[in-house]
C-alpha cells in the first residue's frame, strides 16, 4: 500500500500500519516548502526510515509525474491520513482496493477544515473521527467506520487532535484485513445538517473580549499550539494567547480591561465576567507567564486590550467578509 500524510493525525496512523505486516511501498509527505507553511506538520522520515520504507516528498500529489509515482509503486490500497489536500481523480483510480482516508467529525456532519478547531470554539463537548473511501468532492464518501470523540473542559486543538489521532489508528487496524480483502463495510453519506466549515486564517485569531468568559477561553484553547494562536493587541502591540483557565464564577471586569494578577495568572475582563490568562507571548518575543509579561511590561492601572469591531469578530468566526480593521490587523501576522 501506499500512505499518504503530513500532519500530527498521519504518526499514529502510519505507526499502526508498519507494525500491521503489511507492505508499505511508499510514504508521501510534504515537501520543505508547504511543510514550513502547514500547522502541526510532522516528519514522518525517522518513523518509516527504521522499516526500510522510502519517504517520497512533493507539495503537489495531484500533478501528472506525482500521480505516476504513486502508479509505479502499484499499491492495493491507498491510505491518507491529515494531507489536508483533496486526491484528484487519476489518483482515487489507481488501488483496485480503494482509497482510503479519515476526517476529525462524525460526517456528515461538519464536513469541510478545521473541524476540531471549530468544535472547540464552538463550545462542543464532542466531535468523532470518520473512516471513509475517499471521494470526488470534501468529504463526501462511503463510511467504513466511525468513533467518537469526548473534548474535555481543559483540552486544547492539540490534545483533542491526538484523541482524534489515537481513534483513527485503532480503526485502521480493526478494518485493515476487511479493507485488504476486499469486504470492508460502506454505507453512503447522507445530508450534512450543518454548512461545510471554513477555512482559518492566522489573523482569524484575533480576540472579542467582549464575548462572554467561556467563548474566549474556548476561542484560545481551539486557536493554540500547533496552530498560529488567539491574538489580542494593546496600544497596537500585538500579544499571542496560548493558553487561559477555565472560567468558574470570575468576577466581571469591562470587556479588555487588565485587572491584575493572581499568582502566575492575569486576569482579563470580558462580556459579563472576566478570564484567566495563563501563557502569552510578545510577538517575535519568548513565551511566558501572563502575570510575568504583565509585571515586565509595567502596565498601567486601567489600560485595556484594543477592542475589536463587530464585522471583524463575524469574519473571525466565519459569520461574515473581512472588515478593512481585519485586513490592516491580518497584515502583522
Amino acid at each position: 500500500m501506499v500512505f499518504v500524510g503530513a500532519v500530527h493525525e498521519a504518526e499514529p496512523a502510519l505507526r499502526a500500519l508498519l507494525h500491521a505486516g503489511v507492505e508499505v511501498a511508499g510514504v508521501f509527505t510534504f515537501g520543505p516548502r508547504l511543510a514550513a507553511r502547514t500547522s502541526g506538520f510532522v516528519d514522518l522520515e525517522p518513523l518509516a526510515a527504521p522499516h526500510g520504507v522510502p519517504v517520497l516528498r512533493t507539495d503537489n500529489l495531484n500533478d501528472p509525474d506525482e500521480v505516476e509515482r504513486v502508479r509505479a509503486l502499484r499499491p492495493d490500497l491507498i491510505v491518507e491520513v491529515g494531507w489536508t489536500r483533496l486526491l484528484g481523480d487519476e489518483l482515487l483510480a489507481i488501488p483496485p482496493r480503494g482509497c482510503v482516508g479519515f476526517h476529525a467529525s462524525m460526517l456528515p456532519r461538519d464536513r469541510g477544515r478545521a473541524p476540531v478547531n471549530w468544535a472547540i470554539i464552538r463550545g462542543e463537548t464532542s466531535t468523532g473521527n470518520t473512516m471513509m473511501f475517499l471521494a470526488s468532492g470534501t468529504d463526501t464518501g462511503d463510511i467504513i467506520d466511525q468513533q467518537p470523540v469526548s473534548i474535555e473542559p481543559d483540552d486544547t486543538c492539540g490534545t483533542v487532535y491526538a484523541k482524534v489521532g489515537a481513534a483513527g489508528a485503532a480503526m485502521l487496524r480493526k478494518n485493515l484485513p476487511a479493507l485488504l480483502a476486499g469486504i470492508a463495510p460502506r454505507r453512503p453519506q447522507g445530508h450534512s445538517p450543518t454548512p461545510n466549515l471554513p477555512k482559518r486564517t492566522p489573523e482569524m485569531g484575533i480576540t472579542d473580549w467582549s464575548r462572554a468568559p467561556r467563548a474566549v477561553h474556548d476561542w484560545i484553547r481551539g486557536l493554540t499550539h500547533p496552530y498560529p494562536g488567539a491574538f489580542t493587541f494593546l496600544a497596537g502591540r500585538k500579544l499571542f494567547l496560548w493558553r487561559s483557565e477555565p472560567p468558574c464564577d470570575e468576577p466581571n471586569g469591562e470587556p479588555g480591561l487588565l485587572l491584575g494578577c493572581d499568582g502566575k495568572a492575569l486576569r482579563v475582563g470580558t462580556g459579563g465576567g472576566s478570564l484567566r490568562l495563563l501563557r502569552v507571548q510578545e510577538e517575535g518575543g519568548t513565551e511566558e507567564d501572563a502575570a510575568s509579561w504583565y509585571r515586565r511590561r509595567r502596565i498601567a492601572p486601567g489600560m485595556r486590550f484594543d477592542p475589536v469591531d463587530e464585522a471583524t469578530a463575524r469574519w473571525a468566526l466565519g459569520l461574515g467578509p473581512a472588515s478593512s480593521v481585519a485586513a490592516k490587523q491580518g497584515a502583522t501576522t
